[in-house]
Protein backbone atom coordinates (compact mmCIF):
# COMPACT_ATOMS: atom_id res chain seq x y z
CA UNK A 1 0.00 0.00 0.00
CA UNK A 2 2.83 2.77 0.80
CA UNK A 3 4.07 1.47 -2.63
CA UNK A 4 1.15 3.38 -3.85
CA UNK A 5 0.92 6.41 -1.94
CA UNK A 6 4.67 6.71 -2.43
CA UNK A 7 3.82 6.41 -6.38
CA UNK A 8 1.21 8.92 -6.13
CA UNK A 9 2.63 11.49 -4.14
CA UNK A 10 5.42 11.68 -7.17
CA UNK A 11 2.95 11.78 -9.59
CA UNK A 12 1.45 14.88 -8.07
CA UNK A 13 4.42 16.61 -7.42
CA UNK A 14 5.37 16.31 -11.09
CA UNK A 15 1.86 18.02 -12.04
CA UNK A 16 1.55 20.66 -8.71
CA UNK A 17 3.04 23.02 -11.22
CA UNK A 18 0.16 22.63 -13.62
CA UNK A 19 -2.81 22.57 -11.24
CA UNK A 20 -1.37 25.46 -8.82
CA UNK A 21 -1.57 27.60 -12.46
CA UNK A 22 -5.25 27.23 -12.10
CA UNK A 23 -6.57 30.40 -9.94
CA UNK A 24 -9.55 28.63 -8.47
CA UNK A 25 -9.70 25.67 -5.95
CA UNK A 26 -12.65 24.02 -7.76
CA UNK A 27 -11.22 23.76 -10.57
CA UNK A 28 -7.98 22.46 -9.49
CA UNK A 29 -9.75 19.68 -7.65
CA UNK A 30 -11.23 18.94 -10.46
CA UNK A 31 -8.44 18.32 -12.44
CA UNK A 32 -6.89 16.38 -10.01
CA UNK A 33 -9.97 14.42 -9.47
CA UNK A 34 -9.83 13.68 -13.17
CA UNK A 35 -6.29 12.87 -13.29
CA UNK A 36 -6.85 10.40 -10.60
CA UNK A 37 -9.83 8.66 -11.77
CA UNK A 38 -7.71 7.68 -15.01
CA UNK A 39 -4.91 6.64 -13.12
CA UNK A 40 -7.03 4.30 -11.21
CA UNK A 41 -8.67 3.02 -14.56
CA UNK A 42 -5.07 2.66 -15.71
CA UNK A 43 -4.22 0.71 -12.42
CA UNK A 44 -7.23 -1.33 -13.11
CA UNK A 45 -6.77 -2.40 -16.62
CA UNK A 46 -3.44 -2.56 -15.97
CA UNK A 47 -3.02 -1.29 -20.16
CA UNK A 48 -2.00 1.67 -21.79
CA UNK A 49 -2.99 5.11 -21.78
CA UNK A 50 -5.05 5.14 -24.73
CA UNK A 51 -7.50 2.40 -23.29
CA UNK A 52 -8.90 4.59 -20.67
CA UNK A 53 -10.17 6.93 -22.97
CA UNK A 54 -11.72 4.39 -25.26
CA UNK A 55 -13.43 2.85 -21.90
CA UNK A 56 -14.43 6.33 -20.79
CA UNK A 57 -16.22 6.76 -24.30
CA UNK A 58 -13.34 8.48 -26.18
CA UNK A 59 -12.31 7.14 -29.54
CA UNK A 60 -9.27 7.34 -31.84
CA UNK A 61 -10.07 10.39 -34.70
CA UNK A 62 -9.36 9.44 -38.31
CA UNK A 63 -5.94 11.45 -38.23
CA UNK A 64 -3.44 10.96 -37.89
CA UNK A 65 -1.63 12.31 -34.73
CA UNK A 66 -3.64 9.95 -32.83
CA UNK A 67 -5.55 11.96 -30.70
CA UNK A 68 -8.99 11.18 -29.01
CA UNK A 69 -12.39 12.81 -29.52
CA UNK A 70 -15.62 12.08 -27.70
CA UNK A 71 -17.79 8.62 -29.08
CA UNK A 72 -20.60 10.83 -29.88
CA UNK A 73 -22.68 11.20 -33.04
CA UNK A 74 -22.42 14.63 -35.16
CA UNK A 75 -23.83 17.49 -32.76
CA UNK A 76 -27.82 18.41 -32.77
CA UNK A 77 -28.27 21.93 -33.99
CA UNK A 78 -29.39 24.65 -31.45
CA UNK A 79 -32.07 26.24 -31.33
CA UNK A 80 -31.23 29.46 -33.32
CA UNK A 81 -30.03 27.45 -36.08
CA UNK A 82 -33.63 25.29 -35.97
CA UNK A 83 -35.66 28.99 -35.68
CA UNK A 84 -33.32 30.51 -38.62
CA UNK A 85 -33.96 27.14 -40.84
CA UNK A 86 -37.69 27.35 -39.58
CA UNK A 87 -38.21 31.32 -40.71
CA UNK A 88 -36.29 30.79 -43.77
CA UNK A 89 -39.22 28.55 -44.57
CA UNK A 90 -43.16 29.04 -44.61
CA UNK A 91 -43.34 27.74 -41.05
CA UNK A 92 -44.33 31.19 -39.35
CA UNK A 93 -46.27 32.05 -42.57
CA UNK A 94 -49.23 31.38 -39.81
CA UNK A 95 -48.85 32.25 -36.22
CA UNK A 96 -47.19 29.87 -33.78
CA UNK A 97 -47.03 29.67 -30.30
CA UNK A 98 -44.06 29.53 -28.19
CA UNK A 99 -44.89 25.57 -26.72
CA UNK A 100 -46.07 24.41 -30.72
CA UNK A 101 -43.13 25.52 -31.74
CA UNK A 102 -41.32 23.64 -29.39
CA UNK A 103 -43.23 20.51 -30.06
CA UNK A 104 -42.78 20.91 -33.92
CA UNK A 105 -39.26 20.79 -33.03
CA UNK A 106 -39.11 17.80 -31.05
CA UNK A 107 -41.18 15.77 -33.72
CA UNK A 108 -39.40 16.99 -36.44
CA UNK A 109 -35.96 17.75 -35.67
CA UNK A 110 -35.92 15.34 -32.80
CA UNK A 111 -34.68 18.24 -30.62
CA UNK A 112 -36.31 18.98 -27.23
CA UNK A 113 -35.69 22.69 -26.06
CA UNK A 114 -37.55 24.49 -23.03
CA UNK A 115 -40.27 26.87 -24.10
CA UNK A 116 -37.38 29.29 -22.05
CA UNK A 117 -35.01 28.52 -24.68
CA UNK A 118 -37.25 29.38 -27.52
CA UNK A 119 -38.23 32.62 -25.85
CA UNK A 120 -34.82 34.91 -26.09
CA UNK A 121 -34.47 33.71 -29.39
CA UNK A 122 -38.18 34.37 -30.88
CA UNK A 123 -38.08 37.95 -28.83
CA UNK A 124 -34.47 38.44 -31.00
CA UNK A 125 -36.02 37.86 -34.36
CA UNK A 126 -39.20 39.84 -33.43
CA UNK A 127 -36.83 42.80 -32.83
CA UNK A 128 -34.89 42.35 -35.53
CA UNK A 129 -37.89 42.46 -38.08
CA UNK A 130 -37.96 38.96 -38.70
CA UNK A 131 -40.66 38.14 -37.17
CA UNK A 132 -43.86 39.55 -35.91
CA UNK A 133 -45.19 39.17 -32.19
CA UNK A 134 -48.58 38.98 -31.69
CA UNK A 135 -51.15 38.79 -28.68
CA UNK A 136 -53.62 35.95 -29.32
CA UNK A 137 -57.00 36.69 -28.49
CA UNK A 138 -57.74 32.69 -27.24
CA UNK A 139 -55.46 32.59 -24.76
CA UNK A 140 -53.35 35.89 -24.48
CA UNK A 141 -50.41 34.56 -24.93
CA UNK A 142 -47.79 35.48 -27.45
CA UNK A 143 -47.96 34.17 -31.15
CA UNK A 144 -44.84 34.70 -33.86
CA UNK A 145 -45.51 35.27 -37.08
CA UNK A 146 -43.63 35.72 -40.21
CA UNK A 147 -43.17 39.95 -40.68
Amino acid sequence: MSKHIEKLKKQLMEISEVVNSFKSEAVQVKVVDRLLDAMLELEKTDGEAGEVFIKKGYKPRNGEDGSYTFARGPKKPGATKILNQLLSGDFFDTPRSISSIANYCKDNFDSEFKTSELSGILLKLANENKLRRERSNENNRFEYVRF
